[in-house]
């Protein structure tokens, strides 16, 4: 299938303002790239013209569509060119028979991913991350050590007992239920899958309660099912470099101020342990977690241009 074929995506864009729904016109190309037996789906905007590009990664409430909408045809028309991933399980990716896909399968293919762009051109490339997917950014940059710069709309270190607890569905799962995904992992019970609104705050991630509703029913984004091999992997991965000595690049934060998952305090403990790159905050006024909202949504998008332009300007590692 491809999202010309799945209709909900449509419904959720529905909730966002007019400039950032996608029709037949507007639609990005859909690619599939081939990576260890999955068949990677692809939301394309190509513009050879642009300095940079921008890969976009959604986190576990969302897809690589929801992405290409709030951000991936934006940044093309303000003159980047963007690739939207969907990881294996999520969206319209399709996964190899019989892989058990962990967080570090996620790590590894956006690693792998940067290098297959890398040799279609020599362009500086830019990672944007989505609540969980903020996270990924780090996590690949730090793998691949070829990336001019990373935004995360959140930076969560699931290692740290109070990121765990307040974005785990209540704080005593947080406390106690992880230590028991953790020993049911390295069990039969590790394909075990349990739906993401039970395993975090996922009635949190859009600020609209019919919107909610409509990403809820899809099993592509925040209706996903996640094993417990994946949700461990993800609570204990250990980056290949530690905050404290990452020099690879710049970073910024697209914080939504009106985020009642992940607000900005559980992102600044792990962005303050990066004391060799350039860090700066961006606030996004009136934006939930996955943002529907204006001004927010120009601000990030506006924040993203800036901070590329910025980069390049200075000299872009990668």
């Amino acid at each position: 299938m491809s999202y010309a074929e799945q209709p909900q995506w449509q419904v959720i864009q529905a909730f966002l303002p007019p400039a950032y729904r996608i029709d037949a016109s507007s639609a990005p190309k859909e690619e599939y790239w081939p990576w260890r037996g999955h068949q990677v789906h692809l939301d394309r905007y190509t513009h050879a013209a642009a300095p940079a590009k921008v890969i976009l990664f959604h986190g576990v409430g969302t897809n690589g569509r929801q992405m290409s909408t709030i951000a991936g045809r934006p940044l093309a028309r303000l003159g980047l060119e963007t690739v939207a991933i969907d990881m294996p399980t999520y969206g319209e990716t399709k996964v190899a028979a019989g892989a058990k896909v962990r967080y570090d399968t996620w790590v590894e293919l956006a690693s792998d991913f940067i290098e297959h762009e890398r040799t279609r051109d020599r362009r500086p490339i830019f990672l944007y991350g989505l609540s969980a997917g903020g996270m990924l950014t780090y996590h690949a940059a730090a793998l691949n050590g070829h990336v001019a710069g990373i935004v995360g709309m959140t930076f969560l270190d699931q290692r740290m007992a109070r990121v765990r607890e307040q974005t785990a569905l209540f704080p005593l799962m947080g406390r106690l239920g992880i230590p028991m995904i953790h020993a049911a992992a390295r069990t039969p019970l590790a394909g075990l899958k349990l739906p993401m609104w039970l395993a975090s705050k996922m009635h949190a991630l859009v600020n609209d309660k019919a919107a909610l509703k409509a990403c809820l029913e899809d099993r592509t984004s925040a209706g996903n099912w996640a094993s417990l091999r994946f949700l461990s992997s993800y609570l204990s991965y250990v980056p290949a470099i530690e905050p404290e000595t990452f020099k690879v690049c710049p970073v910024l934060l697209t914080q939504p101020a009106a985020d009642r998952w992940t607000p900005l305090a559980l992102s600044q403990p792990f962005l303050q342990r990066l004391r060799h790159v350039e860090v700066t905050t961006s606030l996004l006024d009136n934006a939930g977690h996955y943002p529907l909202e204006e001004p927010g949504l120009e601000q990030m998008n506006a924040a993203i241009l800036r901070f590329v332009e910025r980069t390049l300007a200075t000299g872009a590692p990668g």
